[in-house]
């Protein structure tokens, strides 16, 4: 296992989300609508809004808010049009960033993201200038609540197809094939009452990149922070090591 995943990190970003519950539900929300429209508003035959709703669940979304969204997406004809843009460029130092949108006004979102990459010491590139440098994977993180059987976790996870797996402290991570990972997560969770920290298909980095200058790492953190407070941002992937 690649030493990419930050325990204390993860936690935080939970306590974060958390605080900004509203926020996060409407962009799941949002996910779950671009889902149903590309695809119908069936999971098992649309594996993308399958994956969507896992990582609905695994952010405590409540069941009735998940099948409002299919429903609503699936009814609607003139809802607002959301285009799907991957966005990426570099961080300070030449941290790599990866940013994916969702958007019903390309050119507001790109000034947005141009603005705070230039301010923040970074620069927006080419499609491709960074994604090379990362894995799409489905990442599980499981909390260790000191009850649970490491051995009888991993083979599970390994017998429902996951890559690998790996503890550390208080969490558990299982990486799967972004193919396998709405299965895994499912063998998981059928009959078991785990504490999913995060349940999602994303770009996990190859390696890390490591600031020392306190100037640096300022940017960084306030870049980070200016695009996850943003409407259009869906998800925000780096290689910074936090």
């Amino acid at each position: 296992m690649s030493g990419h995943s930050k325990w204390a990190n993860i936690k935080n970003k939970k306590g974060k989300a958390d605080a900004q519950r509203a926020n996060l539900f409407t962009k799941i929300g949002r996910e779950l609508a671009v889902a149903v429209r590309a695809g119908g508003p069936d999971p098992d035959s649309n594996s993308k809004l399958k994956d969507a709703i896992v990582k609905a669940r695994a952010n405590n979304m409540p069941n009735d808010n998940i099948t409002r969204c299919i429903a609503k997406a699936s009814g609607e004809a003139g809802g607002a049009d959301y285009e799907e843009i991957t966005y990426e460029g570099y961080g300070p130092r030449g941290v790599a960033v990866i940013v994916e949108t969702l958007t019903n006004n390309r050119n507001r979102t790109a000034a947005d993201l141009r603005h705070y990459f230039d301010k923040y010491g970074g620069n927006l590139g080419q499609n491709g200038c960074v994604s090379f440098m990362f894995d799409k994977k489905g990442v599980i993180v499981i909390e260790n609540d000191g009850d649970i059987d490491e051995d009888e976790l991993m083979m599970a996870a390994l017998d429902a197809g996951a890559d690998d797996f790996t503890s550390e402290d208080e969490f558990f991570e299982i990486l799967t094939d972004p193919a396998a990972f709405s299965a895994v997560y499912e063998a998981l969770s059928e009959g078991k009452d785990y504490n999913f920290v995060t349940a999602e298909v994303r770009m996990v980095p190859q390696t890390m990149v490591e600031l020392t200058d306190e100037e640096d790492l300022k940017k960084m953190n306030k870049l980070l922070e200016m695009l996850d407070d943003n409407d259009d941002v869906q998800n925000v992937y780096h290689n910074f090591d936090e």
